[in-house]
């Protein structure tokens, strides 16, 4: 079992989750996140005022997968994220180790 985690662009976020339904994943945690990659932030102006950006919004998914779904869930994320401009984000894949599921007991395979 893998543990899918992107870091994407808000507007991205409808494209990728059919992306990733069309692939057959059931389950996504998304989460609103801020952080900064080699963009480095930028400069707004707010009422006349210039001042530093330096934490982009951006979107964190999390998708716990089988090992045989891996390299699908990834293909998936990484065409419907692609803008070709800096800032697309970046795909994370760990091993998980156990999974439970709270209502049923079910373990690893079966808890996905």
């Amino acid at each position: 079992m893998r543990m899918v985690t992107a870091i994407i662009k808000p507007f991205k976020l409808d494209d990728v989750r059919e992306a990733l339904a069309e692939v057959g994943v059931q389950g996504v945690t998304v989460t609103e996140v801020k952080g900064f990659g080699r963009q480095k932030g930028h400069t707004e102006l707010y009422r006349g005022a210039e001042y530093v950006v330096d934490f982009l919004p951006k979107i964190k998914l999390e998708v716990a997968v089988a090992d045989d779904q891996v390299e699908r869930v990834v293909e998936a994320i990484s065409h419907a994220a692609n803008t070709g401009k800096i800032g697309d984000g970046k795909i994370f894949v760990s091993v998980l180790e156990r999974v439970i599921r709270i209502r049923t007991g079910e373990t690893d395979q079966d808890a996905l």
